[in-house]
């Protein structure tokens, strides 16, 4: 299955990242992509896309990952709500009760 994702690229402490096309099986590390489709520099704010790229291959069947996917809406390229992609907080547990329970 082909998916659209962030692949990061720059230096350490000097981010970057590149919008591409990839198969769903290769690690974002790869560096195996089909087509870069965008780039976002976080460091200055400076989002492009490839707008019709990105709608052909969704019309192809590729799939959004959830932060590629809020980044389309916020552009309003593609319609739809934000997807929450924070991991659910945990309840702390604390020594006392981790003891009690062994």
């Amino acid at each position: 299955m082909l998916k659209i994702r962030f692949q990061r690229t720059g230096r350490k402490n000097d981010p970057s990242f590149r919008a591409v096309l990839t198969d769903s099986k290769n690690s974002a590390k790869s560096g195996k992509f089909l087509e870069i489709v965008g780039t976002y520099n976080p460091k200055t704010g400076v989002l492009s896309f490839k707008e019709e790229r990105i709608k052909y291959w969704l019309s192809k069947g590729a799939e959004l990952s959830d932060t590629m996917h809020n980044f389309l809406v916020s552009k309003k390229v593609i319609e739809g709500k934000k997807i929450n992609v924070l991991p659910k907080k945990k309840p702390t547990v604390k020594k006392k009760e981790l003891k009690a329970k062994k």
